[in-house]
């Protein structure tokens, strides 16, 4: 699901490759004094430095990597070349051991901050900055000066000097304290999560530094945080939460990675910075890629287009927590991204590798920096996520920790059953094949990498294909679900029984949307800067050939654009929510028998429906999403054709009648008696309403209005959208006679309208929450509604009387019917004369 960002590897300038263990390191001189001089005083009554050897002492633990690390006793010190000062580095944080009961997407190797600082001396002290990448300069330019003095660089620690090394050369400082207190830039607990669990403080004798150590291109620090709180996520009465953090210090690299400039027409995630250097009239800002560094061994064979290794390829290494059973399927996972990177003229260009033993290289540990992990977490979250960390002057990823939690597997199980089961008989138990199953498990981390490899999601693509190839065997073998293993197609529900698909091609793969984006943004192309490449770049998106078109739509109007939904598939929301309808008659009838075993309670049968039923308003939120759509198809000037385009009114109508036919009048196949009597009424009420709220919403009646303007020939008007609305809610021939399902739904109606009337007021932000941030610009179509200013009250209020009115009616007439449904239209008079006219 979501990407988040974890850790990192490159070059040193120092020491040697593998980390060593010392026991006496040679002592080092101290600066001269003048004889009989007294050493000075720090400030405020810190020691001046001392001679090596009395800090380093011989009981003194060394590792030496991007700088040495020292332990003596129980402090801990580093020795910062002087050549590192000025460097930029990457200081990451990352959560190693989780507290119990927290939940939510946070696992082990989880990071929750990234920022680049660089060490700097300062008198007899050493500073650690923090450095902002966000507005840049080359320093050779006037304006740089301008650039660094507002944008001034905060003090992260200062460290007084210990001692000096050889011949003044580097700086050994204490960072003990740094690392075992509370300092905010190195806290896993944000604030928001200090208030929810109570943090009253934090206790410095519960908390300790547990290690350090030295690798090549970085440090990597572990220690135990522990806080006094009032109600804590895990022991509840323990009164404390701990946790393990564990921070990394990256050497970035000195010769950085030329970057790639960013197009929103193709889906990547990036490193934005402005850079006040460039000779433009404006602050123009600069969008880079994120993506590895990857350089062909046989620079001439590549340009000859011949395939090449890249001289270090993408390596993952097996988390060895992974039950032996999947391990094949997640490095197949991996590594078919193989065969995609082949588009870009790369061989082997991605490898997973099983992490090794101690006794096969007792110097790797899956702290280095320099390690990318596919990780299992055992945990009861239903997810998995594919973070990278980046380079923020360039986007070189640098490091990568995919997670798949343990519970994960649940999620497919249940969706291949509830959405393949009617058409794929091995998809009707609650213990699936190992087969299929590892195939889904393949599958999801192929998307996680992709996501880690600089890809975004990309949920416009399963729309390339029509409808009805997704039944074709033919067609489903080569391609799957969606043009891309990134978007949220996950397994076919349009297939029927008897079109014949073999259980894998009901699952997403890989597709030509990937070997598009990779290629764009992996080959390496000539020239000496990234705007040498602009040209080729356009010409590849603008002068596509093929069957499918590369399209993306980026995330902000992925409410606005009805291709672009989440669990979508096809081209027609419509077709496509039918077929999926027709297999979900003929799954739910047999989920008892699929989903029960003998001694077994009706756990996992409420489980399965209770989801069933969520993918059913899903479906359906599908055809909403054709009402106030409109398609975006970002282009560039040299590109025919409009950016914007509006669904055309009669498929906005017909998608509402669909929804009429199968939301509004009350599918009593969804909730059928023999399942009610095993677990229970069903839900099916309050989904109904969901639909009817979502087609009310203020962003789709202001979409609406909006339009109007926009494309009066294709526009749906939001008055006679919500007359039509109205008409289906209250005058169709189930209206005069409610069932329990259309009189919720009726109410449900009353409440939306009075919500535009009377929209409930703003809540206050919590007492301590930091000051939101200023908003971004909407997107076109996507400004907020502002109610009082539109004629969307107006409307609300004028429907509120009509079905006022109606309802009078029909409480006086209604003398021999059910006395429920008469109670019901006086109810209905009154609430609305409640909303009308309040507080009378």
């Amino acid at each position: 699901m979501r990407y988040r960002r974890p850790l990192l590897a490159l070059i040193t300038l120092i020491a040697a490759a593998t980390p060593m263990l010392a026991q006496n390191p040679p002592p080092a001189a101290a600066p001269p004094q003048e004889a009989g001089a007294q050493p000075p005083a720090g400030a405020a009554g810190r020691r001046a430095p001392r001679p090596y050897d009395q800090v380093i002492t011989a009981r003194a633990r060394t590792e030496r990597g991007a700088f040495a690390v020292h332990k003596v006793d129980d402090r801990y010190f580093f020795e910062v070349p002087e050549a590192m000062l000025g460097r930029d580095w990457l200081l990451v944080s990352r959560i190693s051991g989780v507290p119990a009961g927290s939940g939510g997407f946070q696992s082990a190797g989880s990071s929750v901050a990234e920022r680049m600082v660089r060490w700097e001396r300062l008198n007899n002290n050493v500073l650690l900055k923090s450095i902002s990448v966000d507005a840049v300069a080359d320093e050779s330019l006037p304006i740089a000066r301008s650039v660094s003095q507002n944008n001034f660089a905060p003090i992260l620690a200062s460290f007084p000097i210990a001692a000096f090394g050889a011949d003044n050369g580097s700086f050994v400082i204490d960072v003990t304290d740094f690392f075992s207190g509370d300092t905010p830039a190195l806290s896993g607990l944000s604030a928001a999560q200090r208030r929810t669990y109570g943090v009253r403080r934090f206790d410095a004798a519960r908390s300790y530094l547990s290690d350090i150590r030295a690798f090549p291109i970085n440090v990597e620090v572990r220690h135990v945080q522990t806080f006094d709180a009032a109600d804590p996520p895990g022991d509840r009465t323990g009164g404390a939460v701990s946790l393990e953090m564990r921070q990394s210090l990256v050497l970035l690299p000195k010769d950085p990675m030329r970057p790639r400039n960013f197009d929103p027409r193709v889906g990547y995630f990036t490193v934005v910075r402005v850079n006040y250097g460039l000779d433009v009239q404006k602050a123009e800002t600069e969008t880079f890629l994120a993506r590895w560094r990857l350089e062909p061994k046989d620079p001439a064979a590549y340009a000859r287009g011949e395939l090449v290794e890249p001289i270090k390829p993408i390596t993952y290494y097996i988390d060895p927590a992974t039950p032996t059973r999947w391990k094949r399927y997640v490095k197949e996972g991996v590594e078919q991204w193989q065969s995609v990177f082949e588009k870009a003229g790369f061989k082997n260009a991605i490898i997973a590798k099983e992490a090794p033993t101690k006794a096969e290289d007792p110097d790797w540990d899956p702290d280095d920096a320099r390690v990318s992990m596919v990780r299992w977490a055992a945990s009861l979250v239903r997810n998995a996520v594919g973070p990278h960390t980046s380079d923020p002057r360039t986007g070189e990823i640098i490091n990568s920790e995919i997670t798949w939690y343990h519970n994960h597997m649940r999620s497919y199980r249940n969706r291949l059953m509830l959405e393949t089961g009617a058409a794929n008989p091995a998809a009707r138990s609650l213990n699936m094949p190992d087969e299929l199953m590892g195939e889904t498990m393949r599958q999801v981390i192929t998307h996680e990498i992709g996501h880690a490899l600089g890809l975004q999601h990309n949920m416009v693509a399963s729309s390339s294909f029509p409808v009805e190839s997704l039944r074709d065997p033919k067609f489903t073998s080569k391609y799957g679900v969606s043009a891309t293993i990134m978007d949220y197609a996950r397994q076919n529900y349009i297939a029927q029984p008897g079109d014949g698909l073999q259980p894998k091609d009901f699952i997403r793969r890989l597709g030509p949307f990937d070997d598009f984006a990779i290629n764009w943004g992996y080959r390496v192309l000539p020239g000496k800067t990234a705007d040498d490449e602009k040209a080729t770049l356009n010409s590849w998106i603008v002068n596509q050939t093929g069957p499918f078109p590369y399209r993306f739509v980026p995330g902000q109007f992925g409410a606005l654009d009805p291709r672009s939904q989440t669990e979508d598939m096809g081209d027609d929301p419509i077709k496509a929510s039918t077929y999926a309808i027709a297999n979900y008659k003929k799954m739910i009838p047999n989920l008892i028998v699929w989903t029960t075993r003998p001694g077994d309670d009706y756990a996992e049968l409420t489980e399965l429906y209770t989801e069933g039923l969520g993918q059913w308003s899903t479906y359906m939120g599908h055809v909403a999403g054709l009402i106030a759509g409109v398609n975006v198809d970002l282009k560039t000037a040299d590109q025919a054709g409009a950016v914007f385009t509006v669904v055309p009114k009669a498929k906005q109508k017909q998608a509402l009648a669909f929804l009429n036919d199968h939301v509004f009048v009350t599918p009593d196949w969804l909730q059928p008696p023999a399942i009610a009597a095993l677990i229970g009424p069903s839900a099916l009420p309050g989904r109904q309403a969901n639909v009817l709220n979502s087609l009310l919403s203020n962003a789709r009646l202001g979409r609406l209005a909006e339009i109007e303007k926009f494309d009066a020939i294709n526009a749906y008007p939001v008055a006679e959208f919500m007359v039509d609305v109205k008409g289906n809610i209250w005058n169709s021939p189930q209206a005069t006679a409610p069932d329990a399902n259309r009189r919720s739904l009726q109410r449900a109606h009353v409440a939306r309208l009075g919500a535009i009337v009377n929209p409930p007021a703003t809540p206050a932000p919590a007492a301590g929450a930091a000051p939101a941030a200023a908003p971004a610009p909407p997107a076109p179509f996507m400004a907020p509604v502002v109610l009082a200013q539109s004629d969307l009250p107006a409307l609300a209020r004028a429907q509120l009387r009509a079905i006022q009115t109606q309802a009078r009616a029909a409480a006086a007439a209604a003398t021999t019917v059910n006395p429920v449904i008469k109670a019901h239209w006086s109810d209905i008079v009154d609430r609305v004369e409640e909303i009308l006219s309040p507080g009378r």
